[in-house]
Order: C-alpha cells, then structure tokens, then sequence
C-alpha cells in the first residue's frame, strides 16, 4: 500500500511540475524567465519536502491530499473554475515577462517570495491541525469538528492560506496582469466556502455549534 501511495504521489509530482513549467515557458518563449524559475521553487520544494514528511509521518493524510475528484456538482464546476484560473494566471504571466507588458520591481518580488513562504508554512500547520483535510469537500464516517489552533480563530484557515499563496504568486512571477487574474480567486473561495458550510452543516455533527463559537471564516474580525 506505501509502495503504491509511492509511486502514485511521485507521479502526480512530476506531471503537476512538468504542466506547470508548460504554462509559464511556452508563453514566454523559453526557459530565460528567472521570475518563472522562482516560482516553480517556491512551489515544489516545499512541496517536496512536505510530502516526504507526510508520507513517513501520516501516509492516509497524504492520500486524502492527492485525492483531487470532486463528487458534488456545485463543488466541481468551483475547482474546475479555480483550474482555469491558476492556468489563464500561468500562461498571462508568461506572456508578460515575453512582451514585458508591466514590471514589477526586485524589491516587491522578494517580498512577495516572503509572502508566499509563509501563506505555504501557513498551510502546513493547517494540514498537521486536521487529519481530515482533503482537497474536496467529503465528510467521513466518524469525522469531528476541529477547531484546535487555527481552527479556533477561523473556520477555513486552508483557505486564509491559499489566497496568501495565490495572491503572492503572481507578483513573485512579476506580472501586474496575473495579479489582475489571480484577483478574483478570494470571490471563488467565498462562493466555495458557502457551499462547503452548508454541507457540513447537514453532515458534520456538531458544526453549526462551532460556527457559533468561532464566527470567522477566513480573516480574524473582518469575515
């Protein structure tokens, strides 16, 4: 079962790395993109690094993480919309550093590379926080409300993370126009959120008490 969870998470590894390497350099127009070449470290080392980590310490929790099929349908066609998205962001930035339509100063692109890196340490402590997180909304049999740690200052700390990570992404890349596209990402995850609580609401005991108990989503204070 560790050889096949193995062998299936070195895959998928490489064929994300490959796709994501495709939609920065062709539209650039080759492999002399430095902002591009940032980017793919900032988002596979860590990556790397992490999944060894989860598969010596938590395999289940790295199968559920590479479990990616989406079964309900309003769910489905909001990961189908954020993959379009991180792929128009991609392929726009490209374009971008090709015909340098804007510029994003050294300054702004290392501090967004520091963004990044803790919106990404960010997810890894929600991941550690919650054996049940997958990256589609299922409810499993004998699944509790957690709301230890960042759980108990906001309910989606996965998301919190995430829009840091996709809202550094594209300044990292240097482009002004992916920023633009990447923009709308926070409007599917308030959407996303809507139909995920509704559902745990029905399925997972004891969240509408802990709704009431932490009233946040995603920022502390704001929503």
């Amino acid at each position: 079962m560790r050889r096949g969870l193995a062998i299936k998470a070195v895959v998928k590894y490489l064929l994300t790395v490959i796709v994501v390497a495709l939609l920065l350099f062709v539209p650039a127009g080759g492999f002399d993109f430095p902002n591009g070449w940032l980017a793919l470290a900032l988002l596979f080392i860590p990556m790397a690094l992490f999944g060894v980590v989860l598969f010596i310490q938590n395999p289940a929790l790295l199968a559920r993480r590479l479990s990616s099929k989406e079964g309900r349908q309003g769910q489905k066609v909001i990961s189908h919309l954020m993959s379009l998205l991180f792929v128009a962001g991609l392929v726009s930035a490209g374009l971008d550093a090709r015909f340098g339509w804007t510029m994003v100063s050294g300054w702004l692109v290392f501090g967004s590379s520091i963004f990044f890196l803790g919106g990404y340490a960010l997810f890894v402590v929600v991941v550690l926080q919650n054996e049940y997180l997958s990256r589609t909304v299922v409810v499993e049999e004998g699944q509790r409300v957690i709301e230890d740690g960042l759980y108990g200052t906001v309910r989606h700390p996965m998301y919190s993370a995430s829009i840091i990570m996709f809202l550094a992404l594209p300044l990292v890349l240097g482009s002004l126009v992916s920023l633009v596209i990447f923009l709308c990402y926070p409007l599917l995850i308030v959407v996303r959120i809507g139909g995920e609580e509704a559902i745990l609401d029905q399925e997972l005991e004891g969240y509408e008490e802990y709704k009431s108990r932490v009233r946040y989503r995603l920022i502390p204070g704001v929503w």
